[in-house]
């Protein structure tokens, strides 16, 4: 089984990235279907889901990652809730023993047993606001301030959570195994070059669990 996770700014082409490298590679892409999944799951509509997932409302539980989400009656939360959902969704795709890429998530660290191959992509702020505004809907007209605004609060949320839950730094280069820089290249250069690493990196690590095992 190989798992590549894609962690990423606001505005940078993960998600492009993600499903590029999961079309190169023959591998299942998950993003959405996560949120459609607990959203089933628990009854709720996915926008509500996405949102609530997003807000870093994360910061105000004293919960991380390692324990049970217990013991101080924030289980009755529907934030905290949400989280353990989307935890066991994301637990429970590698467990199906399939090759597949994940979108965020903090599936870096949910599926770090695995030894998933990780991915954080970056850009600097024009490109991701210039991402931003060419595959914006129609109907929406935000200043330049505005969704550079809208970035470093969404990136903002997500750093919290993301340390809140794991207790590791967010975006830090050596949590990684490659750190990709979008702000001068386009995602559809660069997804072959992630590709060939990536698939590089997998036989490596895949020989050396041979090696392994055979001299035991």
């Amino acid at each position: 089984m190989r798992i590549i996770t894609i962690s990423r700014e606001f505005g940078s082409g993960g998600r492009e990235l993600g499903k590029r490298l999961a079309d190169l590679l023959g591998f299942d892409y998950y993003d959405r279907e996560i949120i459609t999944s607990i959203a089933q799951a628990r009854g709720l509509d996915e926008n509500y889901v996405e949102k609530t997932l997003e807000t870093g409302v994360w910061q105000r539980f004293p919960l991380t990652f390692h324990n049970s989400f217990g013991g101080d009656g924030m289980m009755q939360s529907a934030q905290v809730g949400l989280l353990q959902e989307q935890t066991r969704v994301v637990e429970e795709l590698a467990r199906s023993g399939k090759d597949f890429v994940i979108v965020g998530r903090n599936a870096d660290v949910l599926l770090a047993e695995f030894k998933p191959f990780t991915v954080f992509v970056c850009a600097d702020m024009d490109s991701k606001v210039r991402r931003c505004m060419e595959r914006a809907p129609e109907n929406e007209q935000l200043s330049y301030k505005e969704i550079e605004q809208n970035i470093k609060r969404i990136d903002k949320n997500r750093r919290q959570t993301y340390e809140m839950i794991t207790g590791r730094r967010w975006g830090q280069a050596d949590n990684y195994h490659i750190t990709v820089n979008t702000g001068s290249w386009s995602v559809k250069e660069i997804a072959p070059a992630v590709a060939a690493f990536a698939r590089r990196w997998f036989e490596r690590c895949e020989q050396q669990e041979e090696k392994t095992g055979g001299e035991g």
